[in-house]
């Protein structure tokens, strides 16, 4: 009977636990306010463990940080509002470069950084895929700047579906995060990343019939808060696949789309600045491949710190401060 009890106890634990996470009420949401001393925009609001909540970013470091809603005095603003009191940030300036730079089919938004010294910005996506976490991208990482910069910056292109099927391997991230080995931030990849292989590229990914996108960003963002993952404020598009529509839509979310201008599994070679691609979703060994003998070519200059990763929100920063 006390054994029965236990169980029963811990099980009502594990259900309020879920409860106390669970999100409501999400949407988005812009203002104005001033936290901790400093200017920040906030993106969304909703409801958790019967909280009030925003998301918000700070418009100079593009970092963003979930608070309660007591802790600020905000003022409502419409995004096409935005430019009047952010004119000047380095948040507002990549989000207007990422509306300009729409004009192609693939690879719109930021595709390169301008980072003072030799390096790259690693951006890794996590597409929806059977197949387990290519874990051997992240302990290569690791290993190879472990004395010369730790924690490893690295931005990760989630989607949903990934997420809800390897919850394992995004509890080893978290880890990894949590024991100052990675600094991770979390890029909107859509919660489905809908693709036909028979489908052209202008009716496939974002741009198929009937695709609410509303759901596809805001779903994926609710799913990443509940499970403890901090949203930032940049976008992915599945494919790298949009057009200027798309682009000012998902713009309008406040987000500042990121394409690529190093694809390694497609033979992009990397230069100073360069915004690298690889897929650490099992489907690309090619890709890992190749990065991984890229970190063994730059080893003495990664010694000499002379070759280094850079945290996506600071090489936009740079770029644009």
């Amino acid at each position: 009977m006390i054994k029965l009890h236990a169980i029963l106890l811990l099980l009502f634990c594990s259900l309020f636990s879920q409860a106390q996470k669970k999100v409501q009420q999400y949407k988005a949401y812009f203002a104005t306010g001033s936290y901790q001393g400093k200017n920040i925009l906030v993106l969304r609001q909703f409801k958790q463990a019967e909280q009030q909540s925003y998301l918000i970013v700070n418009p100079q470091t593009l970092e963003t940080q979930i608070i309660n809603s007591k802790q600020v005095s905000v003022k409502p603003i419409t995004f096409q509002k935005f430019g009047t009191s952010l004119k000047n940030t380095p948040y507002y300036k990549a989000l207007q470069t990422a509306q300009q730079q729409s004009l192609n089919l693939q690879d719109a938004g930021i595709t390169h950084g301008f980072p003072k010294e030799k390096g790259i910005t690693l951006t890794i996506d996590l597409c929806p895929s059977h197949k387990p976490l290519d874990r051997n991208i992240f302990t290569a990482l690791i290993a190879a700047f472990q004395k010369e910069e730790r924690p490893v910056p690295v931005a990760l292109s989630i989607t949903g579906k990934f997420m809800l099927s390897h919850a394992d391997d995004i509890r080893w991230l978290q880890e990894l995060q949590k024991s100052g080995d990675l600094d991770i931030t979390w890029t909107n990849h859509t919660y489905n990343h809908h693709y036909n292989p028979k489908a052209p590229l202008n009716i496939n990914f974002l741009m198929e019939p009937g695709t609410d996108l509303n759901f596809e960003i805001l779903g994926l963002e609710q799913a990443m808060i509940e499970r403890g993952l901090l949203p930032s404020v940049f976008f992915r598009f599945p494919g790298l696949v949009s057009d200027q529509k798309l682009v000012d839509q998902v713009t309008s979310y406040g987000l500042i789309p990121i394409g690529s201008d190093a694809w390694l599994a497609k033979g992009q070679p990397s230069h100073a600045g360069s915004l690298v691609l690889i897929h650490g979703n099992g489907n690309e060994p090619i890709g890992v491949k190749d990065f991984i003998k890229l970190l063994a070519t730059e080893k003495s200059t990664i010694n000499q710190q002379q070759w280094l990763l850079y945290d996506l929100r600071s090489s936009v920063e740079n770029e644009f401060n």
